[in-house]
């Protein structure tokens, strides 16, 4: 690609220092040590995704004002229906429930598109009765990203957007250059997905729900770029801990855009830190700390036994547990599996030890 061919997207990522780079290798090494380790019982998978769900909601919505907690908004998701969503919060919560749980179920089946950016939009705010003219539509008035205080005040404008009438023509840009990056291998699909990320909330194509929709396809596109334990690690509550520093980030980068020297060096390294703590997370998964998380419970008594009593049999672990013998070979091959455990001997003589 010669600097004629060059888009304003190209440009940026071509300023991007070396650590960045080192970034980016080290996430991937560390998604190397999840692929290799991580056998998790689907049991455990499915507990963690909605946990997961819950917190995301409530994170991704309290970033933009909602006072819902963890506990209110699982309170709300098992027994919520659309006749007694009358708050703005609560309407706004089930819908980023709703399409999360989509996303994490339908990543592979879903083309990314600038009209499944709209049709994704329109979802987000399906019960939000004060969006019902723009849902799924670019904005057709101005708006603009303000710090505000708990009451609700503006205390200063973090950054312009894009005006309406251009919002259609950068929002195709976007999307043309997206799509050839990442079919063409242009760059490190995290690269690619963090400049995608920082230009949609600088145009703000949207009247309202641009933030929350952005972390819907951050989860998405991640997913789709072959990062499988984005569901059962909160992206969203890392921004929520983060949020200072994401606005910063945010600020710095987009405030040089349309600028000789445009930079999205600021919001890459932040995005690329987030994301690092995510997989971390994902390894601890793995970890002793993390046990009761990856079995199921006839699993973890198993576990527990083991763990209690050193060197035992199978037939120890039947006389001291309530759990029936061809589980207990399927657990203690899981532990071993997962090195909790280790082997001592062959035959009748075999017994088990935590590692």
């Amino acid at each position: 690609m010669n600097d004629n061919q060059l888009t304003k997207f190209d440009k940026r990522i071509q300023t991007l220092p070396q650590d960045v780079v080192l970034m980016v290798a080290k996430i991937d090494k560390l998604q190397g040590q999840w692929i290799a380790g991580a056998k998790l019982n689907p049991q455990a998978l499915g507990r963690l995704k909605k946990s997961v769900l819950i917190t995301s909601t409530g994170a991704s919505t309290r970033i933009e004002g909602s006072s819902l907690s963890d506990e209110d908004i699982e309170k709300l998701m098992k027994g919520l229906t659309t006749k007694n969503m009358k708050d703005r919060d609560t309407q706004e919560v089930r819908g980023y429930y709703d399409l999360l749980s989509f996303v994490f179920e339908e990543y592979g089946n879903i083309k990314f598109t600038e009209n499944i950016a709209k049709q994704f939009h329109a979802q987000l705010l399906q019960y939000s009765t004060k969006d019902v003219r723009h849902r799924g539509q670019y904005k057709a008035l101005e708006n603009r990203v303000d710090a505000t205080d708990r009451e609700g005040n503006v205390v200063e404008t973090i950054f312009e957007t894009t005006p309406m009438y251009l919002v259609s023509k950068e929002m195709q840009e976007l999307f043309a250059w997206f799509e050839q990056a990442i079919e063409n291998e242009n760059y490190h699909p995290l690269i690619t997905i963090a400049c995608f990320v920082v230009d949609f909330l600088r145009i703000h194509p949207f009247l309202d729900g641009n933030g929350r929709l952005s972390r819907i396809l951050t989860n998405l596109l991640l997913l789709q770029a072959g990062y499988e334990y984005v569901p059962y690690i909160s992206h969203e509550k890392l921004i929520e801990d983060n949020k200072s520093d994401y606005y910063i980030a945010l600020r710095r980068s987009q405030k040089t855009f349309n600028s000789d020297k445009e930079s999205v060096e600021d919001w890459t390294k932040f995005f690329l830190s987030m994301f690092e703590l995510q997989t971390e997370s994902a390894l601890e998964l793995l970890s002793n700390e993390s046990i009761d998380k990856l079995l199921s419970p006839n699993q973890l008594e198993v576990w527990g036994y083991i763990s209690e009593n050193d060197n035992v049999s199978i037939k120890d672990i039947e006389n001291g547990t309530d759990v029936a013998r061809p589980t207990i070979r399927q657990a203690v091959e899981r532990l071993l599996s997962l090195k909790k455990v280790e082997r001592i001997g062959q035959g009748r003589t075999t017994r088990y030890k935590k590692k």
